[in-house]
């Protein structure tokens, strides 16, 4: 990576960032770009010891920053950097709400960062969810002028919000606001939901440093990472300044740095649309991109695109390069077509060469791996039905319980059914366990005995649907990888063991093909850890024979899809599939109605599931190819 710091640029000051008004920089990940962000705090709060001055820092919470606090707890214990002369003030605070709730953010702040680096408690300041409303407008002013008192904020770190908030400061927010109390936006309360068990369980106010306190930082960094931020994150930068999106505001601060990984910056003019700011590389992914998006504005068919629909929308330079708009043409509706396959684990005895499936050998092993107990049948139901039908062996690996997912009163509506049908067998513990899931209180972290009911219900509901798609119980695999088993939303990091059970495995079935989830949006962060421990696996099976044949292929699940160019492999499906594939997803009960997390989209998984395919379908349809009802997508990943 070239860039060695996030220093300061004014925006759009040269042709590929025309567009933009907003610093930015762009990582591969948000692992590179937190450490550098890490780096530049501790370099600051190195320079003001050396000054003999303390560093005043504006801290942030969420899943954002949560990188940039372990690098710097990694930095206070390998490089001894002590964090004495720094002072805290932090963003905003739940209200109301206790400091000792799971979900404040004083909790979250000990949690992840000031329990385990050695600022002192009493320079340590957040927002009281805990005092009386009608004492909040003084508590405001006192955290304001404190601030103030201690020379403003010297570095100031933001998240920004699916609304544009930045802090607590939603839509509508003046850029004169201080610190105050505000009525939280629907968008923002339903993004917290998860964490509280419920939107009902989140709190409907909250108490936030104004614009105007954030604007009047010495230095803004700003983080947003992963493709569910790619949309804000295009209109806070290239978006006018406006009260509706509160981020913009931030276009004027002359030391404010918008740092961001390749998903988040993915809708950017400079990386959607790169041949519209200069000159372009055209690799054959470019191509294809250019072409989808050409078909697009044009609302033409590959072949109908002329050279003036090439001029005309800023690329004549692949127009030159290519020498006419109807070579061209055949050349992107050939690939496109060749996509598209009813053998998704190959075609015996065909002609291979242009299929994205070998033909040999003709019966393979296929590991398909789930995060969730559901992940199969959702994201590739009706590509799984096919090599089913097809004659291959077909094992499924659900690589997590799931156990988390599964809501008090479904639990507690198998137990009792269990306890009505057994009164004698089933024993004491049911009235424990059915004491337990009653009076359990918002935010309280399950038993061992209820996540152990939990997750049976969910290996039960995934065993039905592979029953009927006709996988044998025998190629039906629960990992239980170790790290999910926390009974919250968050977490442990993955460890060798995790990697272990999967290598394990695979070593064990020696897969021709591999299925995997590759969507990253998922809302509570299970796919890519998942994804991560199998790429670790992966890796430490290198010099295994077998893995030599095993070709990956990347599924995306219900919140996301593939784009049309990145597409390697399209699995159409007839109308009688795609009820087969909701049958399938039906057999999973307790994530049908109601399910505990939803993520951004409402509707029910089996119909967004369906729709995507549809959608997908449409999308091939429009550019000139056939029509299906359906159709499912893989990207190849090279390992």
């Amino acid at each position: 990576m070239a860039i060695k710091n996030l220093k300061y640029q004014s925006p759009g000051i040269d042709e590929e960032t025309r567009f933009e008004k907003l610093h930015s920089i762009t990582f591969e990940n948000s692992e590179r770009g937190s450490n550098l962000i890490a780096r530049e705090i501790c370099d600051l709060v190195k320079s003001k010891q050396k000054k003999n001055k303390n560093c005043v820092i504006g801290f942030a919470t969420g899943s954002s920053p949560a990188k940039v606090y372990q690098e710097l707890i990694r930095i206070h214990n390998d490089e001894s950097l002590s964090f004495s002369n720094v002072i805290a003030f932090n963003l905003d605070e739940y209200f109301p709400i206790k400091k000792d709730d799971s979900n404040s953010y004083h909790h979250f702040m000990n949690e992840n960062l000031f329990d385990h680096i050695d600022i002192p408690k009493e320079n340590i300041n957040i927002p009281s969810g805990e005092i009386k409303e009608k004492e909040v407008k003084k508590f405001c002013d006192f955290y304001e002028n404190k601030i103030i008192e201690n020379g403003g904020i010297d570095i100031q770190l933001l998240g920004i919000g699916r609304t544009g908030h930045i802090g607590f400061n939603e839509p509508g927010s003046h850029f004169n606001s201080t610190t105050r109390l505000i009525t939280l936006d629907h968008t923002t309360r339903f993004d917290a939901s998860k964490n509280f068990n419920g939107i009902e369980n989140v709190p409907t106010k909250a108490m936030t440093m104004g614009v105007r306190t954030i604007f009047n930082s010495k230095r803004i960094i700003i983080m947003a990472w992963g493709v569910q931020k790619s949309l804000i994150v295009k209109k806070s930068v290239e978006n006018n300044i406006s009260s509706l999106i509160p981020s913009t505001y931030l276009q004027n601060h002359k030391n404010a740095t918008l740092v961001l990984d390749n998903e988040s910056s993915s809708e950017l003019t400079r990386f959607r649309t790169p041949w519209l700011v200069g000159p372009c590389n055209w690799s054959a992914l470019m191509k294809r991109k250019a072409i989808v998006w050409l078909c697009s504005i044009t609302k033409k068919s590959i072949l109908k695109l002329t050279d003036e629909d090439y001029n005309k929308n800023g690329l004549s330079d692949l127009l030159a390069l290519e020498g006419s708009s109807y070579g061209l043409n055949i050349k992107m509706f050939n690939h496109f077509q060749n996509t598209i396959t009813g053998w998704p684990g190959g075609k015996p005895g065909a002609d291979d060469s242009t299929r994205p499936e070998r033909k040999s050998p003709s019966s393979k092993r296929v590991l398909i791996f789930s995060p969730h107990p559901d992940d199969d049948v959702i994201s590739m139901g009706g590509t799984f039905d096919r090599l089913v039908s097809q004659g291959h062996e077909v094992h499924i690996a659900y690589q997590s319980s799931g156990n988390v997912a599964v809501s008090d009163h479904d639990a507690l509506k198998f137990i009792e059914v269990s306890k009505d049908m057994f009164p004698d067998e089933l024993g004491v513990n049911i009235k424990k366990l059915v004491k337990e899931l009653k009076d359990k209180k918002s935010g309280k972290v399950d038993s061992l005995e209820v996540r152990k009911l939990k997750g049976f219900i969910r290996k039960s509901e995934a065993t039905a649907a592979t029953r009927y798609i006709g996988i044998p119980d025998s190629n039906t695999h629960f990992m239980n990888l170790p790290f999910y088993e926390t009974g919250r939303i968050k977490k442990k990091p993955a460890s060798k063991k995790d990697i272990l059970i999967t290598a394990s495995l695979i070593k064990k079935i020696k897969p021709h093909q591999i299925y995997a989830a590759g969507d990253l949006e998922d809302p509570h962060g299970t796919h890519k850890v998942c994804l991560d421990i199998l790429f670790n696996a992966l890796d430490s099976l290198e010099g295994e024979k077998f893995i030599k044949n095993c070709w990956l292929w990347l599924y995306r699940g219900a919140w996301l899809e593939w784009d049309i160019h990145d597409i390697d492999m399209a699995v159409p499906m007839s109308p009688a599939q795609v009820l087969r594939k909701r049958n399938a997803i039906f057999f999973h009960q307790t994530q049908k109605d109601g399910v505990m997390f939803q993520g951004q989209d409402l509707r029910e998984f089996w119909v967004r599931a369906e729709e995507r395919n549809n959608e997908t379908a449409k999308k091939y349809k429009k550019m000139g190819l056939a029509d299906y009802a359906a159709i499912e997508s893989f990207k190849r990943y090279y390992f």
